[in-house]
């Protein structure tokens, strides 16, 4: 015949370590960043014109494209992009930071007897293919921006903020 069971005993002493488990998978970090720069002034023509540039400060993984002057997503998810450029005195300052053939903010200064530098910030949900950029508009007025050999007066930056959830 079974009987009850008795008191709880002393606890012993502490066991070996266990073995490592297997390795789980690497986390999948998304990145994607880019900041350039124009060492060159730039005037309005009768056709609106991308801006080029000719700086790389950081392109990773090689998203934006130095040639054509634009940022192509890889990685659906929302970005943030800014411009930064130097006015010229007595001209009109009028750009567009664009998605594909879209204007989403517009950098504008009017024409003044003193440059002045001029930024624009803007966030933007990409999906893949998605391209952004910095348009001078057209000739209808005297448009320019500013910049010399030495100095770098114009920069456009953009990164991946959060990677769209599959």
């Amino acid at each position: 015949i079974e009987g009850s069971p008795g008191p709880w005993g002393t606890e012993g002493l502490k066991g070996d370590k266990g073995q490592a488990g297997a390795p789980g998978d690497a986390c999948k970090s998304q990145h994607s960043a880019f900041s350039v720069g124009r060492r060159k002034s730039l005037h309005s023509i009768d056709n609106y014109q991308a801006l080029i540039f000719d700086t790389i400060f950081v392109n990773s993984p090689e998203h934006f494209n130095m040639f054509a002057g634009k940022y192509r997503c890889q990685i659906p998810g929302v970005y943030f992009f800014n411009v930064n450029i130097h006015t010229w005195n007595f001209k009109e300052t009028y750009l567009h930071i664009m998605q594909n053939s879209s204007e989403k903010a517009i950098v504008y200064a009017q024409p003044s007897d003193r440059s002045i530098m001029q930024s624009q910030s803007v966030m933007l949900p990409l999906q893949e293919g998605d391209e952004v950029w910095v348009r001078l508009y057209k000739r209808e007025r005297e448009n320019a921006i500013y910049s010399d050999d030495v100095d770098i007066y114009i920069t456009f930056n953009g990164y991946l903020i959060k990677p769209e959830t599959e």
